[in-house]
């Protein structure tokens, strides 16, 4: 019997074949049949839900396919440092929950970035002692690739003048020679470790919070990139039937081994959760300048960033992986960090080949492909490469990008190239670096500019991507970089019932207002999780 008939609406399927009708029939979660309203209503049964969708339109399910899911969670309830615009503006906040928090209780917030503060210089120590003097405080920058630490947070932690700078990171020191408080890719480590982490029932909690967000704004489904522990309390949300959203959880490099040893492999799950691919991080981020970079920075000679992993331990992980099932998936930003990571997919494609092994049983990804070399720039589609990048990070860091990599940010973010190549596009937030809105995203990649317009005529215009291409990296992309393009990504029989309902049509509104799209509801499965008709 048929479930449920959503009809009247203007039903964006991504099938080639159909591109556009006007009803469907869902079947326990599956959508059945697709066409006009008279096919489809006529297959209706007593109990059948028919739903009139208005004229409205409909499009397939959303998937973020860069996300840190417990990060993002956490931070709802940590101290909202998002794009401050001064450093004294994020003090005053630290010192507002400090004056709700019993004294000797950690403080940990996100979000901070010294470059819209007006003198652009990174935060001390010194500077949160002021605002917390009772208090560990360790504060994420927006980037993920910088921590800013009080004095009694960096005492806890073990960090002093003497403190070795750990491999790939950085202990940022002042000119007494003193630890500044400001610490650099896997120095990080360092004091985050020394946190106490929320239980899996406080993380539940949090993520339960923050799937409501993500279903308001259209997502029915994510590609994590955090820790285990994030998978633990996904897999309690799925028992408890709270998962409402469809999940790839990736595997981070301390846990290559016992993901081995268990038998994993990539596609292990189901349509619900399952497993994606190893992650590796090749350098750091452009906010902190150091992201791994062929030439220095502009004003900055002696500065060519971090590389966080060497490149034949980099081939070895990745080797390794790839012979026990397990595709991978590796963090570049910088041009250098892109070439080695590229180095590395070329040889590990050879061997595959040797064995056998298509690009289409190891579906390797690169994480932000943030700027490319030329020489560089057909290695993607030449290696069968799937391009995983972030369009609003164009539009909200042309700046930095300008200044710091001058003429070379013509190669920085741009997905047309890419596109025009034939790589898979498999779009995302990278939340919590910036919010988890796919209409957001959709409305960097086909404008190149900010929600308040800027820069005016858009950021190198002419990489612009069209609406069709922006959506299918918010929907096919994803379900091709999970082995799920036959279930997910479009809306036609076979394919699981994940649908976004829209007050407009993206296709037929000028570009400029597409960030004020109203998502009506969210259908995950089958079932309505956000609104509805």
């Amino acid at each position: 019997m048929i479930d449920r008939i959503l009809h009247n609406g203007k039903i964006i399927t991504l099938d080639p074949q159909q591109p556009q009708v006007t009803a469907l029939a869902i079947r326990r979660g599956e959508i059945v049949a697709v066409g006009d309203d008279v096919q489809i209503l006529a297959l209706a049964g007593r109990g059948t839900i028919r739903e009139n969708l208005n004229e409205r339109v409909l499009i397939p399910g959303l998937t973020d396919a860069h996300i840190h899911w417990e990060w993002t969670s956490k931070g709802l309830q940590s101290v909202n440092l998002f794009e401050v615009p001064s450093k004294e503006e994020a003090l005053r906040r630290v010192a507002e929950r400090a004056a709700n928090t019993p004294a000797g209780e950690w403080i940990t917030g996100w979000g901070w970035t010294q470059e819209v503060w007006e003198d652009r210089s990174f935060p001390t120590a010194t500077d949160l002692d002021r605002a917390a003097p009772h208090h560990p405080v360790y504060l994420s920058a927006k980037s993920g690739h910088a921590g800013w630490a009080n004095s009694l947070a960096l005492r806890l932690s073990g960090i002093e003048r003497s403190t070795a700078h750990p491999e790939g990171g950085q202990i940022v020191h002042n000119e007494q020679g003193e630890p500044s408080g400001l610490l650099l890719e896997t120095a990080m480590n360092l004091v985050a470790e020394r946190i106490p982490p929320l239980s899996p029932e406080r993380l539940v909690e949090a993520m339960l919070q923050a799937q409501e967000l993500a279903l308001r704004s259209g997502l029915t489904g994510i590609h994590d990139f955090d820790n285990p522990s994030c998978l633990v309390a996904l897999q309690i949300l799925r028992e408890r039937g709270q998962l409402g959203l469809r999940v790839v959880k990736q595997i981070n490099r301390d846990w290559l081994e016992p993901a081995i040893a268990s038998g994993l492999r990539s596609g292990f799950g189901d349509e619900w959760l399952r497993i994606g691919a190893l992650k590796l991080f090749a350098d750091g981020a452009l906010g902190p300048r150091t992201a791994y970079m062929v030439d220095p920075y502009e004003g900055e000679p002696e500065n060519r960033g971090i590389s966080v992993l060497d490149k034949e331990e980099m081939l070895e992980l990745v080797s390794r992986a790839s012979q026990h099932g397990l595709a991978s998936t590796i963090h570049a930003i910088g041009d250098r960090a892109m070439r080695d990571v590229l180095d590395v997919f070329e040889q590990v494609r050879q061997d595959e080949a040797e064995q056998g092994i298509t690009p289409a049983q190891r579906r390797h990804r690169i994480e932000h492909v943030q700027i490319i070399h030329p020489d560089d720039k057909d290695r993607l589609a030449e290696l069968k490469i799937i391009a995983s990048m972030q369009p609003i990070h164009a539009t909200s860091d042309y700046e930095m990008a300008t200044r710091y990599w001058g003429a070379r940010s013509y190669w920085a973010y741009n997905a047309r190239y890419q596109a025009d190549q034939g790589v898979v596009l498999a779009f995302g937030s990278d939340s919590p670096v910036e919010p988890f809105d796919p209409l957001k995203g959709i409305h960097a990649a086909v404008t190149r500019q900010r929600a308040d317009g800027t820069p005016e005529g858009g950021w190198y215009p002419e990489l612009r991507l069209t609406m069709d291409e922006a959506l299918r990296g918010f929907t096919q992309g994803p379900a091709y970089a999970a082995g799920l393009e036959h279930r997910l990504g479009r809306l036609m029989p076979g394919y699981c019932a994940d649908a976004v309902l829209l007050d407009r049509d993206l296709y037929a509104i000028e570009p400029q207002t597409i960030q004020e799209t109203q998502v009506l509801g969210t259908m995950v499965g089958g079932d309505w999780r956000f609104g509805g008709v």
